[in-house]
């Protein structure tokens, strides 16, 4: 997509130097009764130009701000809701002293590497 814009910017700025080398001609501009702006009609196109986009760009400018700020506060709200439900989904550890016969507590299992734990009857010879 840059390319494409790259090419298109590079057009314009082409076709508008073809445009001010066959147009360089002085013009005047009279602003008020007695103010009489003199200028070449390329740099009365680029003024006219500047008039129209600047505060359009500006605008675009404004408005991208403002939408990214309001997706990074979604964002945030989402995640501060996922992890609000995260730790309330989050399995309540009670403390508990049960021993099974193996010595075990309730909530561990044996370890199959152990020779000890033979399994969870507590061995094999019971």
């Amino acid at each position: 997509m840059r390319v494409l814009r790259t090419i298109i910017w590079v057009l314009a700025a082409v076709g508008f130097l073809i445009f001010a080398i066959y147009n360089w001609q002085p013009v005047e501009l009279t602003l008020w009764q007695n103010l009489v702006l003199e200028t070449k009609v390329p740099v009365l196109a680029l003024m006219a130009f500047a008039v129209g986009f600047v505060p359009l760009f500006a605008y675009h400018l404004s408005v991208k701000w403002a939408l990214n700020r309001r997706v990074r506060a979604l964002e945030n709200s989402l995640k501060n809701t996922a992890m609000a439900r995260q730790a309330e989904s989050a399995p309540v550890v009670v403390a508990d002293s049960s021993v099974d016969k193996s010595g075990k507590n309730a909530g561990e299992h044996a370890d199959p590497f152990n020779p000890s734990d033979a399994g969870s009857d507590g061995g094999a010879g019971e």
